[in-house]
């Protein structure tokens, strides 16, 4: 499949707000629904709260074959019967050699798993079965995978499956590149709506709406980052999207407030959206925007994905052409098999210290500091006492000369405590634009916590100490760090993070412990260690928060941690729009109602999803 590109409008276009991508004008009729009474549509307004557990297969109350088939009619043959991708390489109905040297060998340099259907990044919430790489006497079965999959191309698809889970009690799930690091975009026995090749584009040079004037692009759900850098050459313009390649631009990325190398700039991706288009519970298609549908308008900037409907386009804010510079930042002291000279970890940690102060510089130049090299890591303990430092300073719209005068007084500083620091001469950021041309991205297997440090934590005094040590500790446990030094502190009224607005870094702390395959005792020791180290970080950032889209799916009360004191608000926006609990993934909006019952007690998805009073 080929994105559907439409011309460029080439004048003013009055209410472009209305006028929708091709697939988007393929909507579902009563005609279409006829007597399949599985894909009527729902009423908020009399829905009925369903008790217990969610139709899985083997229980009675799951669609027959004869009711997917008509689905599958209905759908003009969009259902996939969906299968683990490892499933090629075990003995079974799905053995395929030549599929399985694929995945073993050619699938880590291409698209494969990106253009996957049930792929994920994250493996272990799809639990511990049907492994790439098979031990002997493994075997594959489904798992948390889903049963079902609309490859979804137009509206009426999407509508038609949502109308179909709602009417047959089946958990839904939505997956889009399957950036999904705790289990949102997978699950047992379910039906996957995948949004992935909604990627038509177009742009809009004059647009207004509310109390915006300007340029704009519409842009479907399933573009990814990199392919947006040609869009943006072509029209001479910039949007604001994620930094990873492979990431959808405009699905749960921009849903869960979205930071990128433009945080500082131009706002979080949530700050970005002026319209949206969305399917909800009840299988009608709306347009949320600052004047219609406003609730909602608020709800899917930040919200959270997987949670309020199925979006398929938006229209968003376009910028000046805007540039992105960076100057890579390093230093080490000892090495693997090496000892360090005496003083030299105390060295380190100086300078660690040193360039958080100078991240403060950064943040007011509308600047980021980030890791972006995959074979780099910002800070890892490389042996008991060998550490390593990498961080690439970035900058918009500014020359090379005065990003090297720039970086000048860090690294001075930096040299003046006895570390060698070198930096890289300024070129185009690697995070920004097409890079890989979205090839590469392969499943992990690890966990990690996140935090937003509010900015007050590297300007007062005591508190930096403070900060820095919980920090230290956590690298010295053995975890890696990774900081995003980027601005949010743009005023806007949406869901996105409050702590947001007030951090200074969104961090990481990675395990690398490879979480599958370990005992249910093991991996539950193992997030009690990172969790421990997570603990130390809450400690000195109270009321603080995490970044809904990188997180840690046992976060301590989620609730104010993701959504701050806009809970409440999400909550009744949740309560009026989905009565039926539809939209449920983990630690979203309103998910404390059910609960994943797992044969091994562990929290994947691996398990028949329950109303919490009826898990029994």
């Amino acid at each position: 499949m080929r994105p559907l590109v439409i011309t460029t409008l080439l004048a003013v276009l009055a209410g472009v707000e209305g006028v929708n991508f091709s697939y988007e004008t393929e909507q579902l009729t009563d005609a279409d629904i006829g007597n399949f009474t599985a894909l009527a549509f729902g009423d908020a307004s009399t829905a009925t709260r369903l008790a217990g557990c969610r139709a899985s297969p083997g229980t009675p109350e799951w669609p027959l074959e004869r009711e997917w088939a008509r689905l599958n009619s209905s759908l003009g043959g969009a259902l996939i019967g969906a299968a683990p991708p490892a499933a090629v390489c075990y003995d079974g109905p799905a053995m395929d050699e030549a599929a399985c040297d694929l995945l073993l060998f050619n699938a880590s340099s291409g698209r494969y798993y990106i253009d996957d259907p049930v792929s994920v990044l994250s493996e272990w919430p799809e639990g511990d079965t049907c492994h790439t790489r098979p031990a002997e006497g493994e075997t594959c079965t489904q798992g948390g995978f889903p049963t079902y999959v609309v490859n979804a191309t137009t509206v009426k698809q999407i509508q038609m499956a949502v109308n179909f889970a709602r009417n047959k009690n089946l958990r839904l799930v939505i997956k889009n590149t399957g950036h999904d690091f705790i289990g949102r975009s997978t699950g047992a026995g379910s039906l996957s709506i995948w949004t992935h090749w909604l990627k038509d584009f177009e742009f809009v040079p004059e647009y207004e709406i509310g109390e915006y004037s300007g340029m704009a692009a519409r842009v479907g759900t399933g573009i990814e980052s990199w392919e947006m850098a040609a869009h943006m050459s072509d029209h001479n313009m910039t949007t604001v999207v994620a930094g990873g390649y492979t990431v959808g631009a405009y699905g749960g990325w921009i849903q869960g407030g979205g930071h990128s190398a433009l945080a500082s700039k131009y706002g979080l991706g949530a700050d970005q959206a002026l319209s949206i288009q969305v399917v909800t519970a009840d299988g009608r298609f709306i347009t949320a925007d600052p004047t219609q549908n406003t609730d909602l308008f608020y709800a899917l900037r930040g919200g959270g994905g997987s949670t309020f409907g199925v979006v398929t386009s938006l229209v968003v804010k376009a910028h000046p052409p805007t540039t992105v510079l960076s100057s890579t930042v390093a230093f080490s002291v000892g090495g693997r098999s090496s000892v360090p000279a005496p003083g030299d970890v105390d060295k380190f940690w100086e300078g660690f210290d040193i360039f958080h102060k100078f991240s403060n510089v950064i943040l007011d130049n509308q600047g980021t500091a980030c890791m972006s090299r995959l074979l780099d890591t910002y800070v890892s303990q490389r042996s008991n006492t060998s550490y390593s430092f990498t961080a690439d300073v970035e900058l918009p719209d500014v020359s090379g000369d005065f990003l090297a005068e720039f970086v000048r007084p860090l690294v001075e500083d930096l040299q003046a405590v006895g570390l060698n620091v070198t930096p890289s001469a300024p070129e185009a950021a690697s995070n920004w634009g097409a890079g890989s041309q979205g090839r590469g991205d392969q499943p992990g297997s690890s966990r990690f916590g996140s935090r937003l440090f509010p900015r007050e934590n590297f300007q007062d005094p005591a508190l930096f100490v403070a900060t820095q040590q919980a920090i230290r500790q956590s690298i010295e446990d053995g975890y890696m760090f990774h900081g995003i030094h980027a601005g949010g502190a743009h005023a806007a009224d949406n869901a996105a993070n409050p702590a947001f607005r007030r951090a200074a870094i969104h961090a990481d702390l990675f395990d690398s412990t490879r979480q599958r395959g370990l005992s249910p005792a093991a991996f539950e020791a193992a997030h009690g260690r990172l969790a421990a180290a997570m603990d130390r970080w809450r400690a000195v950032s109270p009321g603080a928060g995490a970044y809904f889209n990188e997180a840690d799916l046992e976060e301590p009360n989620w609730q104010q941690a993701f959504f701050g004191d806009g809970y409440p608000r999400l909550q009744a926006v949740k309560a009026a729009r989905d009565p039926w609990g539809l939209f449920y993934a983990p630690v979203t909006v309103g998910s404390e109602a059910w609960v994943v019952v797992t044969e091994d007690g562990l929290p994947t998805q691996n398990g028949r999803l329950c109303r919490v009073a009826e898990e029994g």
